[in-house]
C-alpha cells in the first residue's frame, strides 16, 4: 500500500488534513490565510504550512501531490452569504484551485462545500464547476452527506463533497461514497465539565426566565429561536456555525447542574469529531468558535478518504 501525498488548500485548523492523515495519507503541505487558524494548526501538525493568501502562493514551488484537497470558501454559496456565487470574490477561489490542479495534475481532487452549492443559480454554478474539472481531465463524483447519518457524531451537518479522478487512471470503476450507518452516539457524550463562567446565561439575559422554565433535560441541546425555546428531541446537535461565540439566535444551549450555558469551544470541536488529543491554543473564544464552525467533521472526511485510497490502490 503506497503512501499517497496530499496537498491542502484553505486548510483551516486541519480538519480535512486530519481525516486524510487518519486514513493513512501523508500530508505534504497545506495553506491557510487566517493567522489564528494557523496558530491552532501548528499546535497540532508538523508538516509544511504556508501561511498567507492563496493568491500569493506559488504552486510551482510546492511538492507535487497525489491528492489536492480544498474546503474552499463557502459563504458565497450559502444562504448566509446571500448566494452570490461566482459574482462574489470568495466564489472566485474555485478558479484559483484550478491553477493548482493545472500544475500538480493530482490523481484525485477532493472538494468540500455547503450543500447549497449544488442548487445555486438553478444549478448553473455547480454545472460550471463540474464542466471545468472535466476539461482538466477529471471524472467527477459528488454527494451531499450528513454527518449524523454517515458517522457516530450526532451533528446535523449537510455538506457537498466532490471527488474527481483522472480520466486516464479511471477505467470502469465507480467511486462510492460511504454508506449511512444506523448508530450515533448520544449528544451528552460530547459534553464536558467546565468551570468557565463566561459560558453561563444568567438572569441578566433577556429571555432567561423562559429558557429556565423550558430547559429541563440535561441530556440534550436547546436553541433560542427568536420567540420560543426549541428542544432537540432527535438526539442531534444543530449545525455548528462560525458565529456561535456571539450568542443569541440558534446557538446550541444546554443545562447542567441547574445552569444554562453555551457549548464550550472544546465541545464544539468534539461535535466535529476532533480527537481529545487535539490541542486548542490560548486564543479568544470567538476565534475558536469560528474555527470549529468553519471546519469539517473529521470522521466523515476519514471515511471518504478511505474510499479514495481503495480507488488509488486499484490504479496501481
Amino acid at each position: 500500500m503506497l503512501n499517497y501525498k496530499v496537498g491542502s488548500l484553505y486548510a483551516g485548523v486541519g480538519g480535512i488534513c486530519l481525516g486524510f492523515k487518519q486514513a493513512g495519507f501523508n500530508i505534504a503541505w497545506s495553506n491557510e490565510w487566517d493567522k489564528n487558524a494557523c496558530i491552532t494548526y501548528r499546535k497540532n501538525f508538523r508538516h509544511k504550512l504556508i501561511e498567507g493568501d492563496v493568491w500569493s502562493v506559488n504552486e510551482e514551488l510546492l511538492e507535487k501531490v497525489d491528492v489536492l484537497c480544498a474546503g474552499f470558501p463557502c459563504q458565497a454559496f450559502s444562504v448566509a452569504g446571500y448566494r452570490k456565487g461566482f459574482g462574489d470574490e470568495r466564489g472566485q477561489h474555485f478558479f484559483r484551485i484550478l491553477d493548482f490542479i493545472e500544475f500538480h495534475k493530482p490523481e484525485v481532487v477532493f472538494l468540500e462545500n455547503v450543500k447549497n452549492l449544488k442548487t445555486h443559480d438553478k444549478g448553473r454554478t455547480f454545472e460550471t464547476i463540474k464542466s471545468l474539472l472535466n476539461d482538466k481531465g477529471y471524472v467527477i463524483f459528488d454527494e451531499v452527506l450528513n454527518t449524523k447519518e454517515i458517522t457516530e457524531i450526532p451533528q446535523n451537518r449537510e455538506r457537498i463533497f466532490i471527488v474527481g479522478f483522472k480520466k486516464e487512471s479511471l477505467k470502469n470503476e465507480i467511486f462510492k461514497f460511504p454508506n449511512p450507518i444506523n448508530k450515533t452516539k448520544k449528544v451528552n457524550d460530547f459534553f464536558e465539565e467546565t468551570n468557565d463562567t463566561s459560558l453561563i446565561y444568567n438572569s441578566s439575559f433577556k429571555h432567561y426566565e423562559l429558557l429556565y422554565s423550558e430547559m429541563k433535560n440535561e441530556n440534550t441541546l436547546y436553541q433560542w429561536r427568536r420567540q420560543y425555546v426549541r428542544e432537540n428531541k432527535s438526539n442531534s446537535c444543530p449545525t455548528l456555525t462560525a458565529n456561535m461565540g456571539t450568542g443569541g439566535h440558534n446557538v446550541p444551549l444546554l443545562i447542567r447542574n441547574g445552569q444554562i450555558r453555551k457549548l464550550s469551544p472544546k465541545e464544539c470541536f468534539n461535535f466535529q469529531g476532533f480527537p481529545k488529543s487535539f490541542k486548542l491554543p490560548d486564543l479568544a473564544k470567538s476565534h475558536l468558535y469560528k474555527q470549529a464552525g468553519n471546519s469539517v467533521s473529521v470522521p466523515l472526511i476519514k471515511k471518504i478518504a478511505l474510499e479514495i485510497k481503495k480507488m488509488l490502490d486499484n490504479f496501481e
